[in-house]
């Protein structure tokens, strides 16, 4: 693995059949992200960027080609190593939030920490730090139907921080609040990429995203286009 990229994708191809067509939702691309780094895939809708994310994130396998995540080639891992790598190394805040409706903000956060066979003790001092740190410390016992979308998009950050993965994956997690809950939201995972070293990877059409990002890869048609360190 080359020093400190903490995500190597090596010539990745992903294909998928539309009835009788072949659609090429990635074309041979190659990418690095560094441990630490803020970054945002940005590009029309259809570009591939959430297709890259899936990838990275080992929701799919490329149909040809490599992702590297800590060294480790997800190809060679089985489904149980797979789903061990996604509970405990990579968390995920999807557009639409993925909170199951009927647990509160406290259980949905707590979810990966309780299937970890972490202690109800450890379980509680993590799981009230992280909804402070969010801003919901007065709202754990609520449901997602009595959480704004804002406020839901802080548990998924909370719930997806709660294993202290290496890296968080973010697909368009602007995209269902308003203005000043995003500049809200991305102050936010800007102090937690900054004081847990996380690595961000987002995928994004807000502009207020891509200002923020530290690097943007700009995809097209399941190439990159551009990558640009800032």
């Amino acid at each position: 693995m080359t020093e400190s990229a903490i995500i190597e994708v090596e010539d990745v191809t992903r294909l998928y059949q539309q009835g009788n067509v072949e659609v090429a939702a990635l074309r041979g691309l190659s990418l690095q992200v560094k441990t630490g780094e803020f970054t945002a895939l940005c590009g029309p809708s259809g570009s591939g960027k959430t297709t890259l994310l899936n990838l990275i994130g080992a929701l799919d396998q490329p149909t040809s080609g490599r992702v590297i995540i800590e060294g480790q080639d997800l190809n060679s891992m089985n489904r149980q190593e797979l789903s061990y790598l996604r509970r405990d190394r990579i968390g995920f805040v999807f557009q639409s939030y993925n909170l199951i409706p009927v647990l509160s903000a406290y259980e949905n956060a707590e979810l990966v920490l309780s299937v970890q066979g972490a202690s109800q003790t450890e379980r509680k001092e993590k799981v009230m730090a992280l909804l402070k740190a969010v801003g919901l410390e007065d709202l754990e016992d609520r449901r997602p139907s009595e959480l704004s979308g804002g406020q839901q998009q802080r548990v998924a950050i909370a719930r997806a921080l709660a294993s202290d993965p290496a890296v968080i994956l973010a697909d368009e997690p602007t995209a269902n609040v308003d203005s000043e809950t995003a500049e809200l939201l991305l102050d936010l995972m800007q102090e937690l990429n900054q004081s847990h070293t996380a690595t961000f990877v987002f995928s994004t059409h807000d502009p207020r995203v891509m200002q923020r990002a530290k690097r943007l890869v700009q995809m097209v048609d399941g190439q990159i286009k551009s990558d640009e360190l800032k």
